[in-house]
């Protein structure tokens, strides 16, 4: 319990961490800078401390990989990111876990498959609960129609590479390709921040550094792993973890950002848990879906 409490905390302070960083830099260079220390750490890792554990990728994997890096990496995290300069934290986390809905909506269109009627009943409750959180946020000026926009876009791509990473089957391990994803997704975005951002102040502070050794030890490279042997223990438990980092976003983002946690983000956060809960993404007892533990990025 300790190891799922521990992940479910790191995970939940990656969008908190972010509102520290943009502090003293812009959105993607911030983002840049991130990915391409946690990508570079992890292959070290991988190569070099792990010497012959895994393998490098085949001739044929390297397309699917840079591929998976842009939409799990430069545009699901540097859109977020851009984002979370006009959206609340805890909201991010909260639209964070919806992702198994666009997933499926994408795959029925994209691979012919079928929705079930439990998933459209879930993506019912969990849309009225987002509804819910975005209206007090626009009411009251604390979240943009922009910011949101970018929150959607961001959202959409995760769910993109997620259904494209189903059709393409790499057999490569999961850190593996967390691994160069992620770096991959930091060398796409070198020239969008320096043409988006290059006027933009960057301030080399303690709080820049500290936001840095955070996103990338803690949560980029430290979450990851432990999310991964959290899998190998009980793939269901870790699952609930994963979707119970809402609960641990609203209570950080209250602690440390000062974010008002009103009466809209629970009942908000009630509907989108019994959405997941109905639709059997938010499993108590039954196996989940073999390709789950690779939906999650870095």
């Amino acid at each position: 319990m300790f190891l799922g409490i521990l992940f479910t905390i790191l995970w939940a302070s990656g969008a908190v961490s972010v509102k520290f960083g943009l502090l003293s830099a812009p959105p993607l260079i911030m983002g840049t800078i991130r990915f391409l220390l946690a990508g570079g750490l992890l292959l070290l890792y991988i190569y070099f401390f792990k010497k012959g554990t895994y393998r490098m990728p085949h001739k044929d994997e390297w397309k699917p990989l840079i591929l998976l890096g842009l939409f799990n990496t430069s545009l699901y995290l540097g859109c977020g990111f851009w984002a979370l300069q006009t959206v609340s934290s805890g909201f991010f986390n909260l639209a964070v876990v919806i992702n198994p809905f666009l997933v499926a909506l994408l795959s029925s269109i994209l691979m012919k498959r079928s929705i079930q009627k439990k998933e459209w009943i879930g993506m019912i409750f969990s849309t009225i609960g987002l509804i819910i959180a975005t209206y007090p946020l626009l009411q009251h000026s604390h979240s943009t129609w922009s910011g949101l926009l970018l929150l959607i876009i961001g959202m959409v791509s995760m769910a993109i590479g997620s259904v494209y990473f189903q059709k393409q089957k790499l057999e490569l391990p999961s850190l593996v390709i967390n691994a160069w994803q992620v770096l991959f997704g930091g060398v796409i975005l070198i020239l969008p921040s320096i043409i988006l951002e290059f006027n933009k102040p960057f301030i080399l502070d303690l709080n820049l550094i500290m936001y840095l050794v955070w996103s990338v030890l803690a949560v980029s490279i430290f979450a990851m792993i432990l999310w991964f042997y959290l899998l190998k223990q009980d793939a269901v438990k870790a699952n609930i973890w994963l979707f119970l980092t809402p609960i641990a976003g609203y209570f950080l983002s209250s602690t440390l950002l000062g974010e008002e946690v009103t009466i809209y983000d629970i009942i908000a956060s009630l509907f989108v848990f019994s959405g997941l809960y109905l639709s059997g993404n938010f499993r108590l007892n039954k196996a989940p879906k073999s390709s789950s533990e690779k939906k999650l990025e870095s």
